[in-house]
């Protein structure tokens, strides 16, 4: 059952309950009051009957109740329509009689100085008010029963049970018709989160819910919209990882198989001995070339192994020593291929691994050296201090780097140049392991770079302060 109709049957069950006792005690309730009205009035008149006849009986000289029986007769005449039956009589004889055929006696006589009421119906389905009462005349008591006709309340009070049978289905049929309308109104909203959730399962993740009330269901559509939003970045994060993935599967697969095809061609030229000495020297060389640079993909790849499933304690240390340390032992290396590696540095103390802050600078300052492309060059090197770390920022003067080509200079066996990288002995690796480490830093890594002026990788490290 849809919740727009057990709303709907809950109003109408309300509106039965309320309407249905509220309008049935007022019905009640008026015809009581009524019916009370009418025995007041039936009992006061009673009393002016019997009070009569009292004083007649006390007046009269007759024994055979002449002169009572004619004062209820003119009283009959004088008061017609006032009672509709009157009957007096003994224990042996009626003495006076009028229209009381269907005016039954009571089942016992009542006592002097009494007066009982009771209600009888007629065999036209009438409805009578009947008292009975006893007054002592001479030595015999004569009993006086007198009725009156209220089938007209019963009557009025069936008339108001129909009218109000009528209302209350036009009611209730006015109230389902409401009801119905504004549960439709009302769970619209829900309709359209669940078509919504629906469109999502069915993969279509853009699909968002039009928020138009500020009550506790817009508050439910702003939270759906939320949910659905986060679970869309979430599945994009996903898919960009797993394209990522299927990116690195393909390069590394590419990578190893470049050398591996050489190193078995030149292996199988050798074993065939179809070569001269100084050809199986070069083919040698170029074995020993080929599996030098597959020992380095697969130390780069081991390293990137390490660091993400290994937790790195970072302890207390001076970046500014760091780096002139690590300067001073590379700047001889680079002065003989004309490149001028110079530090500025800004003492002070953080949290770091010195082991991965030491390969992060090798392999940002061996990426500015392949950039010089055999020429001379510089490399500028500076170490700022953070509150909770610091910023390390290496530029070159370079080939520079396409801009299209920037968003990915970390991702795993990219490179601007393969060809050149290749003959330079690069696998695409170092600054993927340049993120890994930053990462574990808690800091970011980004690239500025120029066409043709050079690169500069800023890499800032926030581990903490020490």
């Amino acid at each position: 059952m849809k919740f727009r109709l057990k709303i709907t049957l809950c109003m109408l069950g309300l509106l039965s309950v309320l309407f249905g006792v509220g309008g049935g005690l007022l019905i009640t309730l008026s015809f009581h009051d009524s019916l009370e009205r009418e025995e007041a009035s039936a009992y006061n008149a009673y009393q002016m009957v019997l009070g009569t006849l009292q004083i007649v009986n006390a007046a009269s000289e007759q024994t055979d109740y002449a002169d009572v029986s004619e004062t209820l007769r003119q009283l009959s005449e004088q008061n017609e329509g006032s009672w509709s039956a009157l009957r007096l009589y003994t224990a042996s004889q009626t003495v006076y009689e009028h229209d009381a055929a269907d005016l039954d006696r009571p089942d016992e006589l009542p006592a002097l100085g009494s007066c009982s009421m009771r209600h009888a119906t007629t065999d036209g389905d009438g409805h009578l008010l009947a008292l009975s009462g006893a007054l002592e005349a001479d030595d015999e008591t004569l009993y006086l029963d007198m009725a009156f006709d209220v089938s007209s309340l019963f009557e009025a009070r069936q008339a108001q049970l129909w009218t109000y049978q009528w209302v209350f289905l036009l009611m209730a049929a006015l109230c389902a018709v409401l009801s119905y309308t504004l549960a439709r109104v009302l769970t619209a909203p829900l309709v359209r989160l669940s078509e919504a959730s629906r469109s999502i399962a069915a993969g279509q993740l853009s699909t968002r819910v039009r928020v138009r009330t500020e009550d506790e269901v817009g508050l439910v559509a702003r939270d759906f919209n939320a949910m659905a939003e986060a679970m869309e970045e979430n599945v994009s994060r996903l898919e960009e990882a797993a394209a990522r993935q299927e990116r690195f599967m393909g390069s590394f697969a590419h990578e190893a198989k470049t050398p591996l095809t050489s190193i078995i061609g030149y292996g199988d030229l050798i074993r065939g001995q179809v070569l001269n000495a100084e050809e199986q020297t070069q083919a040698a060389d170029y074995i020993v070339s080929e599996g030098k640079r597959l020992e380095n993909l697969s130390a780069k790849l081991l390293e990137l192994l390490v660091l993400k499933r290994e937790d790195v304690s970072l302890s207390a240390a001076s970046p500014s020593a760091l780096v002139q340390g690590l300067a001073a032992r590379w700047e001889p290396l680079y002065r003989a291929q004309g490149i001028e590696l110079s530090c500025e540095c800004e003492e002070g103390w953080c949290m770091l691994e010195p082991d991965l802050v030491k390969s992060l600078l090798v392999n940002v300052w061996d990426n500015a050296r392949k950039a010089m492309d055999g020429r001379s060059g510089s490399i500028r090197v500076r170490c700022e201090m953070l509150v909770d770390g610091c910023r390390l920022s290496v530029s070159d003067d370079g080939r520079g780097i396409p801009p299209d080509a920037l968003e990915h200079l970390d991702e795993a066996f990219f490179r601007v140049d393969k060809s050149r990288a290749r003959a330079q002995g690069g696998a695409g690796l170092g600054l993927s392991l340049c993120r890994e480490i930053v990462d574990v830093h808690g800091g970011s890594l980004r690239f500025e770079s120029k066409v043709g002026e050079g690169t500069t990788v800023i890499a800032e490290l926030r581990g903490g302060a020490a």
